[in-house]
C-alpha cells in the first residue's frame, strides 16, 4: 500500500518532506493595499479582484489538468483501484473549480448591476384627499377646460 501511496506522490510531484518552491513563475497580480475603499476606488478593485480570482482559477485548471493526465497514465500502468479514485476524484476537483469560474462570472455581473443599477433620487407621489364625486367633478373641469 505505501508503494502504491509513493507512486501517486511522486506522478503528482508531491514529496514527503514538503519544501516551498515555485513551480511555475508567472506574473502575480497584486492585491489590494486597503481594506476599506473609498466609492471612487469601488470600481478598480472589483475589476482587480476578478482579474486576481479568475487567474487563480485558470492556474488550478491547468495543474489539475495535468495532474490528472499523470494520474490516469499511472493508473493504467498500476491498474490500481486506489489509484483510479485519486483519479476521479482530481477529476471532480477540476470539474468543480470550471464551475466556479463559471459562478466568479456571475458573480461580477450582479456586482455591476448593483454599482450601476440605482433607483430614482426623487419620488413625487400625487395624494388626492376627498371623495368620489370631488374626484369626479375635477376630471370633469379639467376636461371641459381642456375643450
Amino acid at each position: 500500500m505505501a508503494n502504491i501511496d509513493n507512486a501517486i506522490s511522486d506522478a503528482l510531484g508531491l514529496t514527503k518532506n514538503i519544501k516551498e518552491q515555485i513551480l511555475d513563475p508567472k506574473p502575480i497580480i497584486p492585491r489590494p493595499q486597503q481594506a476599506v475603499v473609498p466609492a471612487e476606488e469601488r470600481n478598480e478593485d472589483i475589476d482587480s479582484d476578478y482579474k486576481y480570482s479568475r487567474e487563480n482559477f485558470y492556474n488550478l485548471i491547468e495543474r489539475g489538468q495535468d495532474a490528472i493526465t499523470g494520474i490516469l497514465d499511472l493508473a493504467k500502468e498500476q491498474e490500481h483501484p486506489r489509484t483510479y479514485e485519486v483519479a476521479g476524484q482530481l477529476i471532480k476537483s477540476v470539474s468543480d473549480a470550471t464551475d466556479k469560474l463559471m459562478d466568479l462570472q456571475k458573480k461580477l455581473k450582479d456586482v455591476e448591476e448593483d454599482t450601476t443599477q440605482k433607483g430614482p433620487s426623487t419620488v413625487n407621489n400625487a395624494l388626492f384627499v376627498g371623495s368620489t364625486a370631488d374626484l369626479a367633478k375635477l376630471i370633469k373641469g379639467e376636461t371641459s377646460k381642456k375643450q
